[in-house]
């Protein structure tokens, strides 16, 4: 099974304070270690929110708005995807992360393939398999 941790926390509290450099060694030892025991399939951190925009679905046409995100008390900052064998192993991973300062780990189960199977077409099935194919193939996988 693949589990996403994803890192939320309140950017404008994080923004007063820079990380503590010893903070990037610790991340690098936990990222290490899941890659040491084979369970990281990607991870990556995410930029401030002024440099992104959100693009939101409650009408005809799409609105967009460019960042920072203000309103929201808690953003995404990064994620990991994680194969584990269960949620516990993947909350067992989650709390090994090193934060200490109001940030959460999110861990949510990456939905496979066959979770829809009784409920989406066949050929909808079928589309999505070449289509993963197809985008595994481009990127060397």
């Amino acid at each position: 099974m693949r589990f996403m941790l994803l890192l939320k926390y309140d950017e404008a509290a994080q923004a007063a304070t820079p990380p503590d450099p010893a903070m990037f060694e610790e991340m690098g030892r936990f990222n290490t270690a899941m890659v040491d025991a084979g369970v990281l399939l990607a991870g990556e951190g995410l930029m401030p929110s002024a440099q992104g925009s959100v693009v939101a679905f409650d009408g005809e046409e799409p609105t967009v708005s460019d960042g920072p995100f203000t309103e929201a008390k808690e953003l995404v900052g990064g994620f990991w995807i994680l194969k584990v064998d269960s949620l516990q192993e993947a909350v067992s991973w989650a709390r090994r992360a090193p934060f200490r300062h109001g940030e959460r780990l999110e861990v949510r189960r990456v939905s496979e393939p066959e979770d829809f199977e009784d409920i989406a077409p066949p050929e909808v099935m079928e589309q999505e398999e070449q289509l993963r194919a197809r985008a595994a193939e481009q990127h060397g996988q």
